[in-house]
């Protein structure tokens, strides 16, 4: 998007044509976009209404209605914090009692729009000009925000009456390629982590691949997941992070939220959780789980044992109920191979397969279709190393 779309978009003519739009359909798209160049609609403000029209639609799944008031960017929409997850963050700001936020890097907003909304004062600030348009855009609802465009790193906190920060670093390159490394992130990790010297009250977006050992030990890191998808890291410090030092697994779902959470030192090594035999259940910890290293933990609060020690499959002699994993109860198990499991399939007569793996370098599509099932039924199995072996369990998905 550059300054001109912007400047259509925000247009008399061109906000009322996006939000006449319907829901955006890609079957319908060039036929929809050739009729408004006939009726004589510019060009340039049908390509932008058309790019704004597929880009909220994709956005319903991270804003929900908000997205039909908002403006987006392709790189602002995919590193934006979804609405429910930056609800939990405002939170912490609102129950730290601070006076106003600085939201360090805000993209499109939506940190700044969820803090608004709990009536926390915030000053947003975005480096790149069209971003920033959009930004002060989306958030025209709110008195309590004030949007300026520039280099976050260059505001005077103190000079604006700053008491808390957030903070999103961008963690793309220019082409889009994604950064894992902390030090390649846009402000880099070591220069966010120094406003802790002027303001305690922080808190850090970063990507939830990232190592303990890029942690300060006195943080708490908190990883979340969305419907069994991790979609982020949260470092928080001081009056931010009332659950002291340590990390922790947020999983929200429809059934609300859940917090897996172990005190302790932000970097240090996940513990080791025993491993033993296959037994009846097997059970797979949400993605947040791992990625917090607290698969050890949950194992114990299962009365469980790893299947493999590098492995993070939890395996039980009986149900346990919980929300942190998916549960599996264990119907057979053997030795990987091709030959083997094709024919155990067909016995079987499944044709379709729902195939899980840890620990093994067989792509699932490509063994999907090297089995070739045709049959009427379905089975989901769990390719994984048993006693060192590669191996296949069957299993059956528990319910409820």
């Amino acid at each position: 998007m550059d300054v001109r779309a912007i400047e259509l978009l925000l247009s008399p003519e061109g906000w009322s044509l996006l939000s006449k739009m319907p829901p955006y359909d890609e079957d319908g798209a060039l036929q929809l976009a050739s009729g408004l160049r006939d009726r004589g609609v510019d060009p340039d403000l049908v390509a932008a209404v058309m790019t704004q029209s597929r880009l909220r639609t994709r956005a319903r799944s991270k804003f929900g209605v908000f997205a039909d008031e908002m403006l987006f960017t392709q790189a602002g929409l995919e590193q934006a914090t979804r609405l429910q997850v930056a609800a939990r963050h405002a939170r912490r700001y609102a129950a730290a009692g601070v006076r106003k936020v600085a939201d360090l890097g805000c993209g499109i907003g939506s940190d700044a729009m969820a803090l608004a909304g709990l009536e926390v004062p915030v000053l947003a600030v975005e480096q790149d000009e069209i971003t920033a348009t959009i930004a002060a855009v989306n958030l025209r609802a709110f008195e309590a925000v004030t949007v300026r465009q520039g280099d976050a790193l260059a505001v005077d906190l103190t000079a604006e009456g700053v008491d808390a920060v957030y903070a999103d670093p961008a963690r793309r390159t220019r082409r889009g390629t994604r950064v894992f490394d902390p030090r390649s992130y846009s402000p880099d990790l070591d220069t966010l982590l120094a406003i802790r010297h002027e303001i305690p009250a922080l808190g850090l977006k970063v990507g939830p691949g990232i190592p303990y050992r890029a942690l300060p030990s006195q943080a708490h890191a908190q990883w979340v997941s969305v419907d069994g998808d991790v979609v982020e890291a949260g470092l928080w410090f001081g009056p931010l992070a009332p659950e002291g030092s340590g990390r922790s697994a947020l999983l929200l779902d429809a059934e609300g939220a859940h917090l897996l959470s172990r005190p302790g030192d932000a970097d240090a090594a996940a513990a080791h959780a025993d491993s033993g035999p296959l037994s009846s259940y097997l059970y797979e910890p949400d993605g947040a789980v791992i990625r917090a290293g607290l698969v050890a933990p949950l194992a114990e609060d299962l009365g469980g044992t790893l299947v493999d020690p590098s492995i993070a499959y939890i395996t039980t002699t009986a149900e346990r109920p919980t929300p942190f994993a998916s549960g599996f109860r264990v119907l057979d198990s053997f030795d990987f191979g091709l030959k083997r499991l094709r024919a155990y399939l067909r016995d079987r007569d499944v044709g379709r397969v729902t195939i899980k793996k840890r620990g093994t370098a067989v792509v699932p599509d490509q063994l999907r279709q090297q089995l070739g099932l045709k049959g009427t039924q379905e089975a989901t199995i769990v390719l994984t190393r048993l006693a060192g072996k590669q191996s296949v369990v069957v299993v059956e998905p528990l319910r409820g």
